[in-house]
């Protein structure tokens, strides 16, 4: 039954963590904007990841917790206690659900939409708990959008499944002649590849991915822009020199941060390489994808609107079930062939590079 008596004027939303979480999670934010008109909708963000979202037409305000606010329980605290003095929110939406997130609504008792999973633990702060089956594996915008379930005591919601990020045609246009600088010849194709990744067992073979990486400048005459972290660059280096220093391999267009590989998205073709934020930032620019999912990372949940755009494997795909439970983690992806990527891949590039 839906109540009327109730505005919804200004929201809260919590997101911490990784940078796809924060992209996907945008979903809720569009969703609050196109169903309550003049909503003034919060994001709450690490502060690394919270410029990518400047400027975002769902969010109003960024607000950025750096390394020593999350580090630091009292510095935390007292930024929490006097964000819920300062505003007065209608809604508090918990998408982390943390014991630390906890806080938000702590402090805010009389918040009456105060949103979060349902753990064992938050019964006493939170007044809508949303349970999901650990059974059943939804994508992760399925997830963050049945959060919002409790508002539909207001109106009827219409739900915005879609997920987008924007930078400014200056900053593309920027970034454009950093890459003509740099040696990029945009007659030829540009592909953003993926290939490192800073967390331990999620990225693929190294030599495979080398092989398939120079496949597709063999093929399609394409330029490989490779993004890594500054932590990584040791790395990228390494792979470079490993793919005989080939011309049209770039390490030196380098994003230094999440909204120069926004623009570096907006300048390239198609996107390549390990599951991960900057797959996630990618599609949320319109760049086809295809991305190698590890298999501690479930694809059904993380690739989100799979389509002939935006693809991935996983070596769920080429197990059977028997083979899958009686494999480690790191057996399953050694699994994982050149040719079994390359099968997925080449069609896509065929699509978008050809």
């Amino acid at each position: 039954m839906v109540r009327r008596n109730r505005v919804v004027r200004k929201v809260l939303v919590i997101r911490f963590r990784r940078v796809g979480d924060a992209v996907l999670s945008s979903v809720v934010c569009n969703t609050l904007r196109l169903n309550f008109p003049g909503v003034e909708i919060h994001y709450v963000l690490n502060e690394a990841i919270a410029p990518l979202f400047e400027g975002h037409p769902a969010v109003d305000k960024v607000i950025a917790f750096s390394e020593r606010e999350n580090h630091n329980l009292f510095v935390y605290l007292v930024k929490v206690w006097r964000l819920m003095r300062k505003e007065h929110y209608d809604v508090i939406l918990d998408l982390r659900g943390t014991l630390k997130t906890a806080w938000f609504s702590l402090f805010a008792p009389f918040v009456h939409y105060r949103i979060g999973r349902k753990k064992w633990y938050n019964c006493f702060w939170l007044k809508y708990r949303i349970l999901f089956s650990k059974q059943e594996i939804v994508s992760e915008i399925r997830e963050n959008l049945h959060m919002l379930r409790p508002l539909k005591q207001e109106k009827v919601l219409t739900y915005v499944k879609d997920f987008n990020l924007q930078v400014s045609e200056k900053e593309v246009k920027d970034f454009r002649k950093r890459m003509v600088h740099s040696g990029i010849d945009f007659s030829a194709p540009v592909v953003v590849c993926a290939p490192l990744t800073r967390i331990v067992g999620k990225a693929w073979d190294k030599k495979r991915m080398q092989e398939v990486l120079g496949r597709i400048v063999k093929q399609w005459n394409a330029q490989l822009i490779v993004n890594y972290a500054p932590a990584e660059r040791e790395e990228a280096l390494r792979l470079f020199e490993e793919m005989g220093r080939e011309s049209r391999v770039f390490i030196n267009i380098e994003a230094k941060n999440l909204r120069e590989l926004g623009a570096m998205c907006r300048n390239a073709d198609f996107f390549f390489g390990n599951e991960g934020g900057a797959r996630h930032v990618a599609q949320a620019f319109g760049l086809p994808c295809f991305a190698i999912y590890p298999p501690g990372v479930n694809k059904r949940k993380w690739l989100p609107h799979p389509s002939e755009r935006n693809q991935g494997i996983s070596p769920r795909d080429i197990l059977s079930p028997e083979e899958w439970e009686r494999l480690s983690d790191a057996e399953r992806f050694e699994r994982l062939g050149v040719e079994d990527v390359w099968r997925g891949l080449e069609p896509l590039l065929d699509t978008f590079l050809s």
